[in-house]
């Protein structure tokens, strides 16, 4: 849900008053349209009923629907708009959290200063001052923080981008709303400009009829990288200026870009294949095209808009001679190009330079990306042309102009240092068993005995073979096709690769990734594959990989065996002289050799439950950072998050603060998925608020701030005092977790008390809902998993388990309990499984868990899953209030009241999807297909409005 991400900064008279006055327009819009009967049935919520106990807003009437059915005098269309304007009603209260939590934030800052909200950089500074770290030691740090928003398609945004558009128009007009300055007359029309957006929106189809395209994913990305960023990222670093000079500290150690974090981008859509067969070596072409082809457009239109702005008149300033000399040198090489750039602007060679620097970006007259042949007429890369501009920043101090450097040449320094010619770095992934399976076709194909067993061989023998290959260069085949669908797949998407590579260089490419990684062999693979692309180079130390090679960790057994796969890995003659060319590649000699390791929230939350799932991966990442040290390599960890708590998300202050101490290292790489792209980054306030977050708790984190949460012991002392009693209640959990989803019967009962079936004949991303097709536990994705248990109300992947790992821990090892009850909330890493635990918790509906157990049509089945999880549900919350030493209700006052308000809503709309699921079941039952799917787009307008009303799908 998404105030859930922001319950410190919830103002509820300020989104009672926001949410009364959409309601109102959302009301007149309706009349006015003929729609009475629905503006009456939005209308009439307030906070009233948040002081009512959940049951107690249970039974309150659900007008028009009664348990779940039409009321006789209801017309059938009501059903639709019904759905339809609970769903934009929803989205409105979203807005409605959204703009107070902005607003509060800003007020909170304008009247105590920049401190005063948590996470930030006014905060983070201030307690790194008073931890003792001087200005000059923070300093030196902030260079080498990096962040990097990866950005993937995962099926998991509901809202259609025409839809995020015009909910993004409204927005905007909330925060023009907010400006005292207006007239009446200029306020009505704000209010007019909101109802035609509204009208817009009801216009407009909710939901997805049919899956969108690679290309449409695509262009949602790109709105971002191109509309958004651009404009946030030079707001960002004024942030910390402020919040620098806020603190007491010398802003002229800052002062320079260079001086400066960074912030880079990933891209999954167009190259993550795992399980995506729509992904092809095409699409991955057409993807790298248009990230290069939009990074220039949006660099030429700086530069132009830089050139318009720097009107320096020789008669006002004379130029340094290392300018004009650089002019003059950049207009013999340009040829007819330069000679015009210079002729325009003849007495200001601030603009001639500018003119000269778009002259020298490598496109055509249509903006096509051109492959550099003559460098001496073309950048060659985007560290060329900062070269430029930074001589330009230089010039214009030097003629007594730094303020123009740095408020008009500084941002775009920073914006080209950040998207590169490439915009965002697109990453590759596909799933060990589709490249065992392609490694097999290409040894069968080279007459290789037993080659299509390959995927069954033992790893000894794996590796035998493995590394006898990679000791030549020579490839299995020389042909590319008609070897297997597997190979031809991987071999053309690589050759795509080394095309690029070839014509551009490597930058705009980010690893290859390999899912489920659960040995060193499923590594060696993708070298073996890379040498039949060509992506393999000879270098001093033997052969190496020209893109980095990355395990992806996905299962609490592959974390565990990660240690040892990351150790013989890193190993491996290969891998070391690949890192060392990469380094060599990128002019990075002097660094220490990095190796990235993609570690899994969802299928590990999947496979073991939250609490299960957090320790691990807070235990393996402590491991491998050790592995990692002892072979030299800094380990850069790429954390795959997901859109709801139990696939990992979560306030990302909290979720940075929770990581081990230690194994950052100022770098910080993490998926941002499906709906949270829109939810954190669709305006741009919002998404300057999350980016500082983001960059602000990874200084946090690297410099120390957390060090001394809890007095007299560092966080890696509390660590090693702590981790045998959570290390107990780890085992426990998994444990009570698998208790339940191991059981034969699970599955059934699982598929007929949500609507996982509904999900999967949705259409809210691109990509299959199930790996492989099987109707499995294994094969399930985890983002159906979490949406379906979302949907009924259970939000057990947010806390099964956690009650009885601590009821058993306190009962056979109360020393330990008493402990870990004792620093709970002051040890980060567990205090981040406990309180996302909690937020589930508050989620759950327990009463309308039992409407949807309704659907499960064997009694004893049903009865007995039932009684298992209501019990750990209250035992689980039960806990919980003892380890805070209060009700959650009380702890999470805002964030249970806005639950209870949103629940209102919500009932009758379960009860509709209910009574929708067991019709269409017995539909299906029947044979009777074609009203089956006739029924279908208002189950989806209804799942669609359940999503907005939890603000969440998986």
């Amino acid at each position: 849900m998404y105030f859930s991400t922001t319950d410190d900064s919830l103002d509820l008279e300020k989104i009672q008053n926001d949410i009364n006055y959409l309601r109102d327009c959302f009301g007149q819009m309706l009349t006015d349209i003929g729609e009475a009967d629905i503006a009456a049935y939005i209308k009439g919520d307030s906070f009233e009923t948040s002081s009512k106990s959940q049951a107690e807003v249970m039974a309150l009437p659900a007008d028009r629907l009664q348990d779940g059915r039409i009321a006789e005098s209801a017309r059938p269309a009501d059903t639709k708009k019904i759905s339809k304007a609970s769903s934009l009603y929803f989205q409105f209260v979203t807005i409605a959290e959204e703009n107070a939590a902005v607003q509060l934030r800003r007020k909170l800052e304008n009247q105590h200063g920049l401190d005063r909200v948590s996470g930030l950089w006014g905060k983070t500074l201030q307690n790194l001052k008073q931890s003792g770290k001087s200005a000059e030691e923070i300093a030196r740090t902030l260079p080498s923080i990096s962040i990097e928003p990866v950005f993937t398609a995962h099926p998991t945004e509901s809202k259609r981008s025409t839809v995020i558009d015009q909910l993004r128009t409204i927005y905007l007009l909330m925060v023009k709303r907010e400006n005292p300055i207006w007239t009446e007359a200029e306020s009505q029309q704000i209010s007019e400009d909101i109802m035609a957006a509204m009208q817009r929106l009801w216009v407009t189809g909710q939901v997805f009829l049919e899956k969108p395209t690679i290309q449409d994913e695509l262009r949602n990305v790109l709105h971002y990288l191109t509309r958004v960023f651009p404009e946030v990222l030079p707001l960002l670093d004024l942030r910390l200026a402020e919040a620098w000079e806020q603190a007491g500290f010398d802003p002229e150690l800052i002062k320079n870009p260079s001086a400066l974090p960074m912030v880079t981008f990933g891209n999954w859509v167009g190259g993550d294949r795992d399980g995506h067969p729509f992904v092809t070596h095409e699409v991955t072409a057409q993807t790298l095209k248009a990230l290069r082809k939009s990074a220039l457009s949006l660099i030429r239109a700086d530069l132009t808009e830089l050139a318009r702005k720097l009107s320096v008149s020789i008669f006002e300033a004379r130029p340094p001679s290392y300018l004009t000399e650089r002019i003059d040198l950049l207009a013999d090489a340009g040829g007819p190009a330069g000679k015009e750039a210079v002729k325009r602007n003849p007495s200001e060679p601030w603009r001639q330079f500018i003119n000269l620097m778009i002259s020298r970006l490598p496109v055509d007259e249509a903006m096509e990306p051109l492959q550099i042949i003559d460098p001496a007429r073309f950048y060659r890369n985007e560290y060329d042309l900062l070269d430029d501009l930074m001589m330009l920043s230089r010039s214009l101090q030097d003629v007594n102009s730094g303020r123009i450097a740095v408020s008009d040449v500084q941002p775009v320094i920073r914006k080209i240092t950040s998207f590169g010619f490439h915009l965002a770095a697109l990453d590759i992934r596909q799933n060990s068993r589709f490249h065992d399976l392609a490694v097999s076709q290409l040894m069968h194909a080279a007459g290789v005995p037993d080659a299509l067993s390959f995927p069954e061989w033992s790893e000894e023998r794996r590796l035998d073979l493995l590394n006898r290959e990679l000791e030549s260069p020579r490839p299995f085949v020389r042909r590319r096709f008609e070897i297997g669908p597997e190979a031809d797949a991987v071999l053309a998407c690589y050759h795509v690769l080394f095309k690029h590579i070839d014509r551009f260089g490597s930058r705009g490419i980010g690893s290859l990734i390999v899912s489920m990684t659960r040995s060193l062999s499923d590594l060696l693979v993708v070298y073996v594959l890379a040498r039949e692309a060509g992506l393999m180079e000879s270098s001093d130390e033997g052969m190496a990989c020209v893109l980095p090679v990355v395990p992806l960790l996905e299962t609490i057994g592959d974390l565990e065996k990660g240690p040892d796969i990351l150790d013989r890995f890193l190993s491996h003659p290969i891998t070391r002289a690949s890192l060392k060319w990469q380094l060599q590649a990128q002019h990075r000699t002097s660094e220490q050799p990095k190796q990235m390791i993609m570690i899994g929230y969802s299928d590990s939350n999947k496979d073991g439950g939250i609490l299960a799932s957090l320790w691990s991966l807070s235990t393996a990442q402590k491991a491998l950072t050790a592995t990692a040290m002892g072979h030299g390599v800094q380990l850069r960890f790429f954390h795959g998050r997901g859109g709801t708590i139990s696939r990992g998300a979560g306030p990302t202050h909290r979720f940075i603060a929770g990581l081990p101490a230690g194994t950052i290292n100022g770098d910080m790489r993490l998926t941002e998925q499906g709906e949270v792209i829109s939810q954190k980054y669709a305006n741009r306030i919002t998404a300057l608020y999350n980016l500082e977050l983001l960059q602000a708790g990874t200084a946090a984190l690297t410099l120390g701030a957390y060090e001394k949460a809890t007095p007299g012991l560092t966080q890696n002392e509390r660590d090693e005092q702590l981790r045998p009693a959570i290390q107990k209640a780890y085992g426990f959990s998994l444990d009570s977790y698998n208790s339940l989803v191991r059981d034969e019967r699970f599955v059934p009962f699982f598929t007929q008390v949500t609507p996982l079936d509904l999900i999967e004949n949705s259409s809210i991303g691109s990509r299959p809902a199930r790996r492989s097709g099987k109707r499995t536990f294994a094969d399930l994705r985890a983002i159906p998993w979490v949406f379906s248990w979302s949907q009924s109300r259970f939000f057990l992947t947010g806390w099964y388990g956690v009650g009885h790992a601590l009821e058993r821990l306190s009962k056979e090892h109360p020393a330990d309990f008493e402990l870990l009850a004792e620093h709970a909330v002051g040890f980060y890493p567990f205090r981040y499984i406990i309180t996302n635990a909690s937020s589930a918790i508050a989620l759950t509906d327990t009463g309308i868990m039992q409407e949807y157990a309704s659907l499960v049509t064997d009694e004893g089945m049903r009865e007995h899953f039932m009684g298992m999880i209501t019990g750990e549900f209250n035992r689980t919350r039960e806990m919980l209030e003892l380890l805070y030493g209060q009700k959650l209700h009380e702890r999470r006052e805002r964030m249970y009241i806005m639950t209870r308000y949103r629940n209102e809503r919500l009932l009758p709309l379960h009860r509709l999807q209910i009574n929708q699921l067991r019709q269409w079941r017995a539909l299906t039952a029947d044979g009777a297909d074609e009203r089956a799917r006739a029924m279908l787009p208002d189950m989806l307008l209804v799942l669609n409005a359940i999503a907005s009303g939890l603000g969440t799908t998986g």
